[in-house]
């Protein structure tokens, strides 16, 4: 049964990660990312890690997810427009897919080789384990990834913010009698 239920979840979670890099609408890719993390979550409890799976849900599901859905609504994207492409742009896609592959493949080599991984302690995934990890060893690495999300959602908003009327308008040249050949913008009286 604990078999049926991982293929199940691990199908879906592979099936939904690929709609989300596949689909051209941004809302329906973060939903699809929402299915994908539900599903990691249940993973994490087969794994018998209950405390990682609740913030799996809560954390990435409940606020990153929404956060990005709140952008995504508060620059109204819409669908991707797609452009011409070429042979060239298509080279670098599939050097890319082979290396992914074989990294896959490597990975996959390893870990079914003779030597068999440990199995998980119940140290090893308690909470006070994981709260030792999280914030002696790792406290910079937690600290600069929060950061690193907020300065990404800013810039995300800052670029593809419309600029207001009258915001972006053509700079003048300066009149001969005043100091600088530098352009300049005409003041409102």
């Amino acid at each position: 049964m604990e078999l049926a239920v991982f293929a199940l979840f691990a199908l879906l979670a592979l099936a939904s990660a690929l709609v989300v890099v596949t689909h051209r609408n941004p809302v329906y890719s973060t939903m699809s990312l929402v299915i994908t993390l539900v599903s990691l979550a249940v993973l994490f409890v087969l794994l018998g890690a209950p405390f990682i799976a609740a913030l799996q849900v809560l954390i990435y599901t409940g606020a990153i997810l929404v956060l990005f859905l709140f952008v995504i609504m508060l620059l109204n994207i819409g669908r991707e427009e797609t452009g011409p492409s070429s042979k060239l742009s298509k080279v670098p896609a599939l050097a890319a897919a082979l290396i992914f592959g074989g990294m896959v493949a490597l990975f996959s080599w390893r870990a079914f080789r003779d030597d068999a991984l440990a199995p998980l302690t119940e140290e090893f995934v308690s909470l006070k384990a994981l709260a030792g990890a999280l914030f002696d060893r790792y406290l910079l690495v937690f600290e600069l990834v929060g950061l690193l999300l907020l300065v990404a959602v800013i810039a995300a908003t800052v670029l593809a913010r419309r600029p207001r009327p009258g915001e972006m308008e053509p700079l003048e040249p300066r009149p001969e009698g005043e100091a600088g050949n530098a352009p300049h913008r005409e003041t409102a009286p």
